[in-house]
C-alpha cells in the first residue's frame, strides 16, 4: 500500500475514498477509509465521503489537481469510470475535466500529465485519446504544453511531485531536464527503480492533504452538497 495516490481525492479539507477497478486492490480500501476517518479525528480533515458501490474512481492517480487553473484533470477509460468524474465534481464543488487515457500502458493520469505551479502542463500526448488531446489544447495554450516522449514517459518520470519550483522525480532524460531548467523548475531525480516495477513512481507514494481551491485566482466557494456515503 505505498502508493498513497490511490487512496483518494483530498480537496480543501476533504476527502473522497477511492473505489478500485481491479479486484487485487480493493480490500485497500476499508484501510484507506479507516486511515482517513484517523485523519479526520485529529482535525486534519473535516469530511471523508464514500462513492457508490462500483462507481470506480481510483484516487489522485486519475484526479489530479491543477492549481493554477483551480479544476480537476479527471482520467478515465482504464481503472477509472467516467460515471464518477461528475461525482467528484460535485463532491467538491469544483470543476472536473475528463480525459479519456487509450493506452493501457497509461493506466491512470499521473503517469503521463502533470500540472506545474507555473501554469505548464507536462504531458505525453500519446496516452491520450484523440478528444482528450482536444481538451488540453484547448484549455492549455501551447507556449504552456510541454510534451514528453514515449521513452520519456516510460521512465515514470511525469509521475513527479511539483512544490513550488521543485519538481521531484523518477530519473529523467537530459532532454526534458533541460526543458524544465530552462522554464525555471529545479529537477530533484530519485532512483525510484523498485517502485516503478510495480507501476508507480513519485506521486504515486504522495497524497496531499493541504491542497485548498483557494489557491487557485479567482477561486469560488464551493456550492452546498450532500456528502456521499458517510
Amino acid at each position: 500500500m505505498v502508493f498513497a495516490a490511490n487512496a483518494g481525492v483530498v480537496l480543501d479539507r476533504r476527502a473522497l475514498l477511492a473505489r478500485f477497478r481491479c479486484p487485487e486492490r480493493r480490500p485497500e480500501e476499508a484501510h484507506f477509509l479507516e486511515a482517513f476517518q484517523a485523519l479526520r479525528r485529529r482535525g486534519v480533515l473535516e469530511e471523508v465521503a464514500e462513492l457508490p458501490e462500483g462507481l470506480f474512481q481510483e484516487g489522485a492517480g486519475d484526479c489530479v489537481w491543477d492549481p493554477a487553473r483551480g479544476h480537476f484533470w479527471a482520467g478515465h477509460g482504464q481503472r477509472s469510470l467516467r460515471e464518477a468524474i461528475p461525482q467528484v465534481a460535485g463532491f467538491f464543488g469544483r470543476e472536473a475535466v475528463p480525459l479519456e487515457l487509450a493506452s493501457p500502458r497509461f493506466y491512470h493520469l499521473d503517469v503521463c500529465f502533470c500540472p506545474l505551479s507555473g501554469g505548464e502542463v507536462l504531458f505525453h500526448p500519446g496516452a491520450f485519446s484523440p478528444a482528450a488531446l482536444r481538451e488540453i489544447h484547448d484549455r492549455v495554450p501551447a507556449e504552456l504544453r510541454l510534451a514528453a516522449t514515449a521513452d520519456e514517459a516510460g521512465l515514470l518520470c511525469l509521475n513527479a511531485v511539483n512544490i513550488g519550483r521543485t519538481v521531484v522525480m523518477a530519473r529523467t532524460s537530459a532532454r526534458l531536464r533541460a526543458v524544465l531548467a530552462e522554464r525555471g523548475y529545479r529537477c530533484v531525480e530519485l532512483d525510484l527503480s523498485p517502485f516503478i516495477l510495480s507501476g508507480g513512481a513519485a506521486f504515486c507514494m504522495t497524497l496531499r492533504l493541504d491542497r485548498a481551491s483557494a489557491e487557485a485566482p479567482g477561486a469560488a466557494s464551493r456550492p452546498e452538497f450532500e456528502p456521499i456515503g458517510a
